[in-house]
């Protein structure tokens, strides 16, 4: 089609202009799928195997979304918890820190007053437990959520809005405390089975536990390298990017989750299908709450760990005000236009072999400006 046409020699120019070394675009419109498109290669130093629908990336925060958002929104069905509860309620280690009354909803928000990132990882070593310190036998998991525990606040809470990937890793421990299980398991058994969007895994290479039933790791082959990273002296390949990730074992509520574009699908259409009240493991009411974006203090574009459209937007120009959806920086984007029931989802690599590569800031608005145009307004 004419169609699929121009949007693939959109995503070869990307390409050839240095933009990734390779990419995936899958475009579903009112549940129909539209398209899978790839273009380039799954490396360019040395150069790889053509990219294709199967070739797993990378998804860097859109975990935030995909799981940890995902999980409290299931947790909230099930009446473990609510919003408006104080995270110290479950994670009692935060009992009498700044952060320990920051509610659910703030740590969603981006409100909580915690600051944006810190390199935890340089006090952890390659096998995840504290390097150089009293009780370096201390599991990096716990180490984390006690430096997070005694992390100033930089803003009253409320006041503002600043996106944290320390509040994520905060939920990504409630999660586990709720669930009883670890991150990358529960995601396995309340995500991913029951939406069928497997390929979609923490630590792919690592091999997975499924209940009582051991699943192989992924062939190296199938994953998109990401940084040739300074800190760890190797290329990564099926290693989660993100270094606090990393130093946590792979598995953390801001960062870890690999996938394929289609899998990625799995997870936003059974969203959109809670959104207008069609069958789906998520209740309506709630889809659309955590959708909307919350005026407040803040005067921010998030809503409940999704993203909003806010002028210049990554998904360009078209898609409605009641859209939503999240960036990866590893070169990877989800975009929900409910209105029009339109889900596009561009993952690449655009790190390798380097993250000072940023020329997908500009691709971005146009590639969904394109998809909007000839998918919709079509």
């Amino acid at each position: 089609m004419a169609t699929h046409h121009v949007i693939q020699a959109a995503l070869q120019s990307a390409v050839d202009d240095g933009v990734f070394p390779g990419a995936q675009l899958a475009v579903r419109l009112r549940g129909e799928l539209q398209c899978v498109l790839v273009a380039g290669r799954l490396s360019s130093e040395p150069p790889g195997l053509p990219v294709r629908a199967t070739t797993i990336y990378d998804l860097a925060s859109l975990t935030k979304p995909l799981v940890t958002v995902t999980s409290v929104l299931l947790l909230i069905q099930r009446a473990k918890v609510a919003l408006g509860d104080p995270v110290q309620e479950v994670l009692a280690e935060l009992h009498g820190a700044p952060i320990g009354q920051a509610t659910v909803r703030d740590l969603l928000t981006h409100r909580s007053g915690l600051p944006g990132w810190r390199p935890y990882y340089m006090q952890l070593d390659a096998r995840g437990m504290v390097s150089g310190l009293p009780g370096g036998d201390q599991p990096a998991k716990q180490y984390v959520l006690e430096m997070i525990r005694d992390e100033p606040l930089i803003y009253v809470r409320g006041e503002r809005s600043l996106y944290s990937d320390l509040g994520f890793m905060l939920l990504g421990f409630l999660v586990e405390r709720l669930s009883g299980m670890a991150l990358d398991l529960w995601c396995e058994e309340a995500i991913v089975r029951p939406l069928r969007a497997d390929p979609m895994m923490f630590r792919p290479t690592a091999g997975r536990a499924q209940s009582d039933v051991v699943r192989p790791p992924v062939d190296v082959s199938r994953i998109a390298p990401s940084e040739q990273d300074e800190w760890r002296n190797r290329l990564l390949r099926g290693e989660v990017h993100d270094e606090n990730a990393a130093a946590m074992g792979g598995v953390a509520g801001h960062a870890g989750l690999f996938g394929t574009a289609e899998s990625v699908l799995a997870v936003s259409g059974a969203w959109l299908c809670g959104y207008h009240g069609r069958e789906s493991i998520f209740e309506g009411e709630l889809v659309r709450q955590f959708t909307t974006r919350h005026e407040s203090a803040a005067r921010s574009s998030w809503a409940l760990g999704w993203d909003t459209p806010s002028a210049p937007s990554s998904a360009g120009s078209s898609f409605s005000e009641r859209s939503f959806g999240h960036l990866g920086y590893t070169g990877t984007s989800l975009w929900i236009d409910p209105l029009c029931e339109l889900e596009v989802v561009l993952l690449s690599n655009r790190v390798h072999p380097s993250r000072r590569n940023e020329k997908i800031k500009v691709l971005r608005p146009l590639i969904h400006d394109l998809v909007y145009r000839e998918f919709v307004s079509a």
